[in-house]
């Protein structure tokens, strides 16, 4: 509970506007994102919501926000879940751009390739996270952000049931955005929303 009461004081994150999202994504070409990323991978860039509402602390104690009513679509889908047993934690919600962008040039700095950068990593711009509307989410005992979350029963649990809450499994095997396997990262759908 302490955790709850510190959580409604602590304001939501300023999201950036649309110069600083292109500054962003302009930053994101010079590590040497190619200029047709979007087009290449069939992905939309994602725009930062305007409002944020706290789903409550993240694994590693740091606050999670998503876009409201993504958040009250979660915090329902993690009651039922609970009630079944099955506890969802989260690792990873709403990010911005320039987070996003720190992600690659943290990867790059350590020496890694770009495309398998961005096999398991979308470009600034182009998360689903800076939508406020994606979750990567893990359970207890679960190597965090591993494919071997899929032989859990939270995500059997997710593959049953989270498109009644609106959720759905945004990188399957073999998806057409050439983006890696992750069976961890579900996408609130306001049109997929029960």
């Amino acid at each position: 509970m302490r955790h709850h009461s510190r959580m409604l004081r602590t304001p939501p994150p300023a999201t950036l506007g649309v110069g600083a999202r292109a500054r962003a994504m302009r930053a994101a070409q010079a590590l040497g994102i190619p200029v047709d990323y979007g087009h290449a991978r069939s992905l939309r860039p994602q725009r930062e919501p305007a409002r944020l509402q706290s789903i409550g602390l993240d694994v590693q104690q740091r606050p999670a926000w998503l876009r409201p009513r993504a958040a009250a679509a979660f915090l329902r889908m993690r009651r039922a879940a609970m009630h079944d047993g099955i506890e969802l934690q989260v690792v990873s919600a709403w990010r911005s751009c320039e987070y996003q962008l720190g992600i690659i040039r943290r990867k790059c700095e350590r020496g890694q390739d770009m495309a398998a950068i961005l096999a398991v990593s979308a470009a600034p711009g182009y998360s689903e996270h800076h939508s406020g509307r994606a979750l990567d989410l893990t359970s207890p005992g679960s190597t965090m952000l591993e494919e071997a979350f899929e032989q859990t029963p939270a995500f059997a649990w997710l593959r049953d049931h989270a498109r009644n809450y609106g959720f759905a499994l945004s990188y399957p095997r073999g998806n057409r955005h050439g983006i890696a396997y992750e069976p961890w990262h579900w996408c609130w759908h306001a049109h997929r929303a029960r």
